[in-house]
Order: structure tokens, then sequence, then C-alpha cells
């Protein structure tokens, strides 16, 4: 207790910078996902090529893409924007075939009657395909963002400050005070985020709890 009290305010800075760190691509990867995912969607034989792409991006290992980046952008390796690119790319890469599958979801019901009733294209998806599609989106964002917090901390291999700063601090010191802050903060963090979404999903999608309770 000694340690977290004399470090405190380095640790809420920590926690701060990984609050953004995980947020910021997350949201860039999902509204990039959602035009790339409704084109997969709609272009049949190209689904595979694009969902395939996406999939590859995801392989790539973390902390070979944070040092391949700088080179590639022109920046600094101490740079956080070289963190914000690659999970950008991860989210991007997992919420392709989620927001694809999520709009292939959609019964063909749905959408005939969307049609007869007048709506155009972009009607269509917008006030009927994506608000059906949500349930599977969100369930997609939740394995992206808790997948994001835990990769944000290989950035701290590299210099830059977050919560894996506290792992590398703890293992160069020998102590576990750090070492468990770290890992609870994370877990946190995640709980968080994991119930936002949630709450989220619930709020976008009123019908499915009305049906839910009749």
């Amino acid at each position: 207790m000694n340690w977290i009290s004399s470090n405190l305010g380095r640790i809420v800075d920590l926690t701060i910078s990984h609050v953004w760190l995980t947020l910021v691509p997350t949201v860039i990867g999902l509204l990039l996902a959602l035009p790339l995912g409704w084109w997969a969607h709609r272009s049949g034989r190209g689904y595979a090529a694009i969902v395939g792409t996406a999939g590859l991006l995801y392989t790539i290992p973390s902390l070979a893409l944070f040092i391949i980046l700088p080179t590639i952008l022109g920046t600094k390796i101490l740079d956080p924007v070289n963190i914000v690119v690659a999970l950008t790319l991860y989210t991007l890469a997992l919420l392709v075939r989620v927001v694809a599958d999520g709009l292939g979801s959609v019964p063909h019901d749905t959408v005939a009657a969307a049609e007869a009733m007048g709506y155009r294209s972009w009607q269509r998806l917008l006030l009927v395909e994506l608000p059906v599609a949500v349930p599977v989106i969100a369930a997609g964002l939740r394995v992206a963002v808790v997948s994001n917090v835990s990769i944000v901390t290989m950035a701290a291999l590299l210099g830059i400050p977050q919560l894996g700063s506290l792992f590398t601090q703890g293992f160069q010191l020998r102590l576990y005070t750090p070492l468990v802050t770290g890992v609870v903060l994370c877990v946190v963090l995640a709980v968080v985020f994991d119930g936002i979404i949630i709450w989220a999903n619930k709020l976008a999608t009123p019908w499915r709890q009305r049906t839910v309770t009749s």
C-alpha cells in the first residue's frame, strides 16, 4: 500500500494513457469496419477476399507491428501514434467480418418489408439492417476492446507509458506490487469497457428487451 500511495499520481497518469490508447483505435477501427463490412456483405464473391485480407492483418504479431510502423509512417519509435495505428488495424481486422456477418444475419423478410415500404438502399441500411445487426457487432466489439486493453501493455517494451509500464517496472525492481497493480487495473478497465458496450447494446436495441420481458 505504501508503494501505491507514493506512486498514485503516476498510476493515474498511466491509467489515463492506457484508456485513450485503447479507446481511440477501437472507435476508429469500428468506423472503418462499418463500410468495409458492408462492402464485404454486398460484394458476394468479394467477401472471402476482403475478410481473408483482414484476417491476415490480425495474425501479425503486435510487437513486430509496433516496430515496423515507425519506418512506414516516418514516426519515432516512442510516438504513441504507432500504437494507435497498430490497434486500429487489429480492430479493423477483427470487426470487418463481424460487421459483414451481422448484416448477413438480418432476416430476409425484414429487408423485404423495408423495401416494400419504399426504403431506399441507404435508408434500409441505416434504419433497418444496422440496428438489427447491432447485437452481433456489439459482441465483436466487446472482443476487440478487451483485446486492445491487453495488447496496449506490449507498448511498454518500447518505452511508451501506460499500465504495461508497471509490469516492466515490477520485473526490473523485482517488486510484486506494481505487477499486481497493473494486472488489476487492466482487468478493471476491460470489465468497465465490456460493461459499457453491453449497456450501449441494450440502449440501442430496446425492442429486444421488450421481446425478452414479454
